[in-house]
């Protein structure tokens, strides 16, 4: 999985008041969870700008006084009406442990039914997954190249040793429907 480096400093003062004088500063305070204590830091907001707004997922490596520790995001805080980050929580990565996050599917393929004027619908766009960290993917592939008119992709077809996808087995990740179109063309080639 890929990694982005977010460079902090660590934070001495916790606290209302020291965190509103932070993000005055154009600071964001955050905080990783999952060590031994939880650690107190606080980075640039444009820092996060990779890792927050975008479609992909990220691990993050965050540099605190040159010692790097590996993390996921965990939770954000926006403000309501400016929608600025105000806090950020990380969750620190252990190499045994196992950790749940939401990876993006992506389909792939030309799928027989929509080339014929089926609808595909993607019901399922993102995958809550356990795994170890090292074993954790980008994205997850569907491939919907067999689908035909009235079939579906199940998350029994995207079983993978690597990771656990937390999903019941009867979960719909794509199909393909009868479009509109089809249906009347169908209608008048029957007249």
């Amino acid at each position: 999985m890929k990694s982005i480096t977010i460079k902090g400093s660590k934070r001495e003062s916790v606290g209302k008041t020291a965190s509103k004088a932070l993000r005055n500063a154009g600071m964001v305070p955050c905080v990783i969870y999952g060590g031994e204590q939880p650690i107190h830091f606080s980075a640039e907001e444009k820092a996060f700008k990779g890792l927050v707004y975008t479609p992909n997922v990220y691990t993050a490596s965050i540099d605190i006084d040159g010692k790097g520790i590996p993390a996921i995001l965990q939770d954000i805080q926006f403000h309501p009406v400016s929608d600025k980050i105000i806090h950020i929580d990380f969750y620190q990565l252990f190499e045994d442990k196992e950790i749940t996050m939401n990876i993006p599917v992506v389909l792939v393929g030309k799928s027989k039914g929509v080339a014929i004027g089926g609808a595909l619908r993607h019901n399922v766009r993102k995958m809550k997954v356990k795994a170890l960290p090292a074993n954790l993917p980008d994205f997850i592939e569907a491939d919907i190249t067999e689908l035909e008119i009235g079939n579906k992709l199940y998350i029994t077809s995207l079983k993978n040793e690597k990771y656990t996808i937390l999903h019941p087995d009867n979960t719909v990740v794509a199909q393909v429907r009868m479009s509109r179109n089809a249906a009347k063309a169908a209608v008048e080639a029957k007249k």
